[in-house]
């Protein structure tokens, strides 16, 4: 790289299991950084739902940038690059965030971002691997999930969330398994779902510097999650209201459609519902339901919710549009039960 060239832009990538607190960690470190930071997240996540890329714009991020369906580290691998060249061109941040999939391998991840950075003569550098290990819940999933371990095994920091809700010794049984699996990577506590930026940002990653990748791109790791939508919308209908008449394209008028904009979910029932789920078998439930008071993002990990309030875009006529992550071979049973509560239907 010519001695005048500027620096390259730092990528930190975020690992962790599903429901692990990558969002949340990530959001609470924007408030920390300096206003003019320019920062944009390019977020991959299983299912069509645009959950978090959704909550993130109502951030301090430049820009947020979304790939579904699918993993980005191997399956959707070259829109990952794509992504990143985009973003490269067209904001030119001070620091791109990527938070990957909760199956994502973070060894591919690096050796890709690794890749780029040959291409592009290091305008763009990989800073840092981060994983987040959700403390109430890994003992439980490390031994089925080698995604889990693999995360945890390649990284430049582990970051402990959800400690506070462990007892001491269930805390220290977390912490045995994974100097385990990785003795010498730093591993820092986070406080109420916060960290402080200087520790994970300027880490300089050396992981993966030279040579092959020592994970095979094997795509099975991504059929560990098994992902459906429940769907609930209010049958539209056609208004013979003058005011709904318009014409399309060609000239043509033609009736309007309306909505009922006064169906809406009891958060009662969704409680319910939510409590009826197996935190064994249902991994994540993530999406967007309308409440009397109107819209919310719904959050679910492994027996914990969350609703946050939404005032951004939403379909016309949705009234529950969440994704459901879990067990292979047990989301779909479950979430057709789950819908049933809510009058909504698995798609």
């Amino acid at each position: 790289m010519p001695s005048d060239a500027p620096p390259p832009i730092p990528v930190t990538v975020f690992t962790g299991f599903l429901g692990a607190g990558k969002t949340s960690i990530i959001l609470s470190l924007l408030p920390q950084l300096p206003k003019e930071y320019k920062v944009v997240l390019l977020k991959n996540e299983f299912g069509d739902v645009e959950v978090d890329s959704q909550l993130a714009n109502q951030s301090s991020l430049t820009a947020v940038s979304e790939i579904l369906n699918g993993c980005m580290c191997c399956v959707l691998v070259g829109q990952m690059k794509t992504a990143l060249l985009e973003i490269l061109e067209n904001f030119h941040p001070d620091r791109i965030i990527i938070e990957s999939s909760g199956s994502a391998f973070p060894a591919t991840l690096a050796f890709q971002i690794r890749e780029l950075e040959r291409e592009t003569h290091r305008a763009l550098a990989l800073d840092a691997i981060v994983t987040v290990i959700d403390a109430e819940n890994f003992t439980g999933y490390e031994d089925t999930s080698v995604t889990a371990r693999l995360q945890a095994q390649y990284t430049d920091m582990l970051l402990i969330n959800k400690w506070e809700h462990v007892s001491p010794r269930a805390l220290d049984e977390v912490l045995d398994h994974l100097y385990t699996l990785n003795e010498l990577t730093p591993k820092i506590k986070c406080v109420n779902k916060c960290v402080d930026p200087s520790l994970i940002f300027g880490l300089d990653s050396k992981l993966f510097l030279h040579g092959k990748s020592p994970v095979d791109q094997d795509t099975s790791h991504h059929e560990e999650v098994e992902t459906v939508t429940v769907h609930l919308a209010v049958q539209a209908q056609e208004s013979t209201d003058r005011g709904h008449f318009h014409t399309d394209e060609c000239g043509h008028g033609h009736l309007g459609t309306t909505f009922d904009a006064s169906r809406q979910i009891n958060e009662q029932d969704l409680h319910d519902a939510l409590s009826s789920l197996s935190k064994e078998s249902i991994y994540r439930v993530k999406g967007f339901v309308r409440f009397a008071e109107g819209w919310k993002i719904l959050n679910w990990a492994f027996g914990r919710s969350e609703l946050v309030p939404y005032s951004g875009p939403a379909k016309e006529g949705d009234v529950v549009r969440v994704t459901m992550m879990g067990e292979r071979g047990e989301v779909r049973k479950l979430s057709k039960k789950f819908a049933e509560k809510l009058g909504a239907v698995v798609v």
